[in-house]
């Protein structure tokens, strides 16, 4: 018998045989609601894969902690000598769990799971409702909404059967899906990230296909950022009023490089500085840390604000931090100290976004309240000289620019300042100019957008919310090139689809399996349409702005 085998049987005849008294802690009503509550968003079965998020350890089972990791974590009747109890009291704070947590769990719980070993660890009274059946059923069909995508292709009438048939539209039964709430593009290759909950996508636009899928996140990606050179991507993340969670992968390989922990709550927000050498970070826990990104350590945190933490973004010449906060306003630090050098106000709710202009003197903010508000940030003395005046500009309001109709989520300059691009609650996604912050375009999504992105030479706009699509259109023409969708693996198989308004469509066979076709409502035999529509070329093509002729055309 394996030593896991052997522990695992003294750990059962221990917690039978070891008298119990009515307030004795068990697995079920006591030691599984802490776990809950602190450990299994890393420590579960599903997360058994990555070892970089689980550690190869699982807590959401009593059978799983029986089984421990490597080596056993719990020896009965002996607390102190268990490993379970010792990474939560170590003083050591890289060790102690829960992993990433400025504080220890609370004196209580780490009482109550030490009762519980000396005790002998029992298992409990298994609740109703988790006892199995031992009566064989057949398994659940998980039941999805349709998910519908438009094209503008008409499928002739010898296919349809009707006499002046409409635009084709592509159906998949996956809905709903986890909606978009990241985007970058990567500044020199033709990829796009895309974060959803538990995964990120890297696109590959040229291709037309996805590069890579990481699923060792955790939680909500809240937001992506790939640092000047393009060799890191970091995302932002966490369990909510639990930790927040920083990644930094090795683009190209899309290998872990670190992981940043000591927020208390979500990361909602991370900006590499200008020389790739820091990150910045806003978190729910009210605070902004900076990071040095070749130690991996935490080298100051910033505590100026009273309520969430929604953005942060680096100055041009890395000197200094703009954040935007749940507390209504904007606030500018020294990067070095800390300190608070200017506090822009005046708003009656949530400032969420903001973005900072490539020349470092102007910076833009929005939140529940949609006006975009254009704030001086340059403290030359120049703007107060053409005044006449003797004091600077430094935080004053320049101009309120209204337009949207609902919430900002995110707000993004392109590097050369020419194009400022917003997403909003109210199912757009608009383009601005960026020097004098007048109106340009607005893109017609349809479902709340919580992310969008320029590409750096600023000719293509994604977009990105609550529907779970990714749009990307082309900022010279107003028009829809594609739109993508990224799904969790089924059986270690990818899926993953591309369609364009022309009708053509590549995707992955898993998902071509699951395409349906309607036109009015009716739906059409998918074989009679695929030789026409899985056309990968034709889709690259339009991806990359030429125009292709619309499917079935002659």
């Amino acid at each position: 018998m394996g030593r896991s085998s052997c522990w695992s049987a003294l750990l059962l005849l221990s917690g039978s045989l070891v008298a119990q008294t009515p307030s004795s802690p068990t697995y079920w009503s006591d030691i599984r609601p802490v776990l809950r509550k602190y450990c299994t968003v890393c420590h579960s079965t599903k997360n058994l894969h990555e070892v970089d998020v689980s550690g190869g350890l699982a807590l959401d089972s009593y059978e799983a902690m029986l089984k421990g990791s490597k080596k056993p974590i719990l020896i009965p009747g002996k607390s102190r000598e268990s490993l379970l109890f010792q990474v939560l009291v170590t003083a050591d704070p890289d060790r102690r769990m829960p992993k990433g947590s400025s504080q220890p769990l609370p004196q209580e719980a780490i009482d109550t799971i030490a009762r519980w070993i000396d005790v002998g660890a029992p298992e409990g009274q298994r609740p109703a409702e988790q006892v199995v059946s031992s009566t064989p059923t057949a398994p659940r069909r998980a039941r999805h909404l349709d998910v519908t995508l438009r094209t503008n292709a008409i499928a002739p009438p010898t296919v349809t059967k009707l006499a002046k048939p409409g635009p084709l539209e592509l159906v998949l039964p996956v809905g709903p899906m986890a909606p978009v709430t990241a985007l970058r593009y990567h500044p020199s290759h033709p990829w796009l990230a895309v974060g959803q909950y538990g995964r990120i996508t890297i696109w590959d636009l040229k291709q037309a296909q996805p590069l890579r899928t990481l699923t060792n996140v955790l939680g909500a990606v809240n937001d992506l950022r790939f640092s000047p050179d393009g060799t890191l991507l970091a995302a932002a993340g966490g369990q909510p009023s639990i930790k927040g969670d920083i990644r930094i992968y090795r683009a190209h390989s899309w290998e872990l490089a670190a992981v940043l922990r000591g927020h208390d709550d979500s990361v909602f927000s991370v900006a590499f500085s200008p020389d790739g050498q820091k990150l910045a970070s806003a978190s729910f826990d009210r605070t902004v840390r900076v990071w040095n990104l070749t130690t991996g350590r935490c080298e100051v945190i910033i505590t100026g604000h009273s309520d969430f933490v929604y953005a942060v973004a680096f100055s041009p010449d890395g000197q200094w931090l703009a954040s935007a906060s749940k507390d209504r306003s904007v606030k500018i630090f020294d990067v070095k100290t800390g300190k608070s050098l200017v506090t822009f106000g005046g708003m009656n709710q949530d400032v969420i976004a903001l973005a900072i202009h490539p020349k470092g003197r102007e910076l833009v903010s929005a939140g529940l309240e949609p006006a975009l508000i254009w704030w001086s940030t340059d403290t030359t003395g120049t703007a107060a000289q053409r005044a006449g005046t003797n004091e600077s500009s430094f935080g004053q309001r320049l101009r309120v620019q209204s337009g949207h109709g609902g919430a900002v989520y995110e707000l993004t300059f392109a590097p050369d300042g020419q194009l400022l691009a917003s997403a909003s609650a109210d199912g757009t996604v608009r383009v601005w100019n960026g020097q004098t912050g007048q109106p340009i375009q607005t893109f017609n999504v349809g479902s709340v957008q919580y992310a969008v992105a320029l590409r750096p030479d600023g000719r293509q706009i994604a977009a990105g919310g609550f529907d779970g699509i990714v749009r990307i259109y082309d900022t010279q023409s107003n028009r829809l090139l594609a739109q993508c969708v990224s799904l969790p693996e089924e059986k270690q198989q990818p899926r993953w689809l591309i369609v364009v308004p022309e009708g053509y469509l590549a995707c992955s066979p898993s998902v071509l399996d699951q395409v349906k076709y309607r036109v009015q409502g009716q739906e059409i035999d998918p074989q009679s349409l695929h030789p026409g529509l899985l056309q990968p070329e034709r889709v690259r093509q339009a991806l990359n702005g030429q125009i292709v002729p619309s499917a079935f055309t002659k």
